[in-house]
């Protein structure tokens, strides 16, 4: 799909919509008018060919409403759980009844975390996903909050929506927030410039924005959005972020051009972009500055040039990688335990064997199990 500009987005094959928590509900009540209004613009675009797939919040402030319960719902983890469980009924009956309006079925989608994390729950998630759209349904797919944990949990549905689009094979990914797009710095002092366009997330852009840059009632700010920007251009899927507030807010963005179009630079294979856009390493790798060149070249990561491990994992789990300064190098999927790690740290491989008891395996992460920043 070659894409220029928002307006392109018309012509994707297959496209998320992430909507909100702070555009479908106010002070506890939905946004029937406005979700209407939506629904037309979606309706629209499955008539010209596009496959839509939505991935909405609200849940929580939906069920919070419901259930009384102070801070929005989110005041401690048990009253999000609760709240989550309330609201997801009628969030799902919200667009049961406004996609119906239009003849189209929805389709309602909980996963959570380990759901898009573990390879083989990840893949069947993505033939769900298949079939859904393949049967002309517009599935709308959401964490599962009435289960998932602080430590275990996405926390916000721009990466979820990145990771949807992943496993749907999607063009194309919509954020629909409260702000116009990407600033190159906080919106709210005076000079600040939207960014119109970006190829590749950089550590440059990532410097534009805070977890706070974003209001609303939701959990994402516009370092979500970024990250959410990484996952997808793993695997080659154009991401933008608009104003969602408007009246008709995917026309004004299609035809005013306003908002932050992603680019991705790159476009790893199916398994690779999978792995990179995981989001939830159980420990972390440090290596000197010459296995950081040497990673960077695309070498594997040898225990030659460990300096630190941290966390406790075990052989197959996902861990981050780093550089002497902190700089993140990648992540990959560990051939040895966190105790091994640390027994064999800087170690050549003719003096691993003693110490391990068995023949070393041929690296501590693989290149062909390892993405790269």
């Amino acid at each position: 799909m070659d894409v220029a500009a928002l307006s392109d987005l018309r012509g994707a094959k297959r496209l998320v919509i992430k909507i909100g928590s702070a555009l479908l509900v106010r002070k506890g009540a939905p946004r029937r008018k406005w979700l209407r209004a939506l629904v037309e613009e979606i309706a629209a675009l499955r008539s010209g060919g596009v496959e839509i797939i939505i991935v909405s919040s609200g849940a929580i402030a939906l069920g919070a409403a419901r259930l009384g319960l102070p801070k929005g719902g989110r005041a401690r983890l048990s009253d999000a759980q609760a709240a989550a469980s309330v609201g997801q009924v009628e969030l799902a009956r919200l667009w049961s009844e406004a996609l119906g309006d239009h003849g189209i079925t929805a389709a309602q989608m909980l996963v959570t975390l380990g759901d898009l994390e573990d390879r083989r729950r990840y893949l069947n998630a993505a033939a769900t996903l298949a079939r859904l759209v393949d049967g002309g349904t517009v599935p709308v797919v959401n964490e599962n909050d009435s289960v998932a944990t602080e430590e275990i949990r996405f926390g916000d549905n721009d990466r979820l929506a990145a990771r949807v689009a992943q496993a749907a094979r999607a063009d194309a990914v919509l954020l629909l927030s409260d702000v116009d797009g990407l600033y190159d710095r906080d919106p709210r002092e005076d000079g600040a410039q939207l960014v119109s366009r970006v190829e590749g997330v950089g550590p440059e852009i990532i410097a534009m924005a805070s977890e706070t840059s974003s209001s609303g009632m939701g959990s994402g700010g516009m370092l979500a959005k970024l990250q959410a920007a990484r996952i997808a251009e793993r695997a080659g899927i154009v991401l933008a972020i608009v104003d969602g507030r408007d009246k008709r807010p995917l026309t004004r963005a299609f035809e005013t051009g306003i908002g932050t179009l992603f680019l991705p630079r790159r476009n790893d294979g199916a398994r690779k972009a999978w792995l990179g856009g995981r989001i939830a390493p159980l420990g972390l790798l440090v290596a000197d500055a010459g296995c950081a060149r040497a990673l960077a070249e695309g070498a594997s990561l040898l225990a030659a040039g460990l300096t630190e491990v941290e966390g406790d994992f075990a052989r197959g789990d996902l861990v981050a990688i780093q550089g002497p300064k902190g700089e993140r190098l990648g992540q990959g999927l560990v051939e040895y335990s966190a105790a091994e790690c640390r027994a064999i740290l800087g170690l050549r491989e003719k003096e691993q064997a003693a110490k391990l008891g068995y023949a070393p395996r041929a690296a501590v992460v693989h290149r062909d199990h390892m993405v790269r920043e």
